[in-house]
Formats: structure tokens, sequence, C-alpha cells
């Protein structure tokens, strides 16, 4: 049996309710008459995701991290010719090696093997640098 407090409480909601549809409140609502998005619902931060995305915001902050170092090893490599010195070279492939070794030293997700992503030679990033500044 329904505790009559409850009750009480569920009638007084519907109430309020049925009097804001009657005043319009609920017309013209965003996705009023679409189906319900529930491609996500087993995910357990569709939420964030989804406002995520809504406010045009960037979503790789929930990729995996191998995902993310990937991405970040691309960057710096491609950046390196940018860079205003062979210092900032090492620095930054050397930064980028730390992250990298910091992650080997988590441990994997239990059932999936570990992914390795592959540090940045310093040498061979010097020596693009050094190409691409040839002659400068």
């Amino acid at each position: 049996m329904t505790d009559p407090g409850i009750r009480r409480w569920a009638d007084i909601a519907e109430q309020r309710i049925r009097e804001a549809q009657g005043r319009g409140e609920f017309d013209d609502l965003p996705g009023a008459g679409k189906p319900l998005d529930l491609s996500d619902v087993n995910d357990p931060d569709w939420w964030a995701k989804r406002r995520i995305r809504e406010e045009g915001g960037d979503l790789s902050a929930f990729a995996p991290a191998s995902v993310i170092l990937r991405r970040e090893r691309e960057r710096v490599r491609g950046g390196v010719p940018s860079l205003r010195s062979e210092q900032a070279v090492r620095d930054a492939v050397e930064g980028f090696n730390r992250l990298v070794l910091e992650d080997r030293l988590r441990p994997a997700l239990p059932g999936l093997p570990p992914v390795v992503v592959r540090l940045l030679d310093v040498d061979e990033a010097l020596a693009a640098w050094r190409e691409a500044h040839a002659g400068g």
C-alpha cells in the first residue's frame, strides 16, 4: 500500500503539471515531438559527454590514455620545426617521453592488454629541427 503522504505529493505534482500544460509552458520545448536519443544509455558518463557536445566542447578528454598520448606524440613531432631552439626541441620531446613513461607505470585496465605508445627519439627530433632551420 502506498503511503498517503507520498500519494498526496504525487497528486499535487500531477495537478501542477496539468496546470502548466494548460498555460502552454511545455509548448515549443527543444526536441518536442522527437524520439529520445538513447544511443548512449549504457555509458556511465553519457550525461557529461552530451553536455560537452551540446556546448561545442572537446570530447578528447574521454579518450583512453593511449589515444591521447598518440595524438600528443603527433602534435609534438609536427611542432618540432616551429620551435625556437634545440633546447626547446629537447624540452618538448623529453616532456612527452616523461608522460609516456608515467603512463607505463599505471596498471592496465582489467581484461585488456596494455597499449604501449612509443617514445620520441631526441636525436631524430633534433635532426628534423636542424633540417627545417638549415640555411635560415
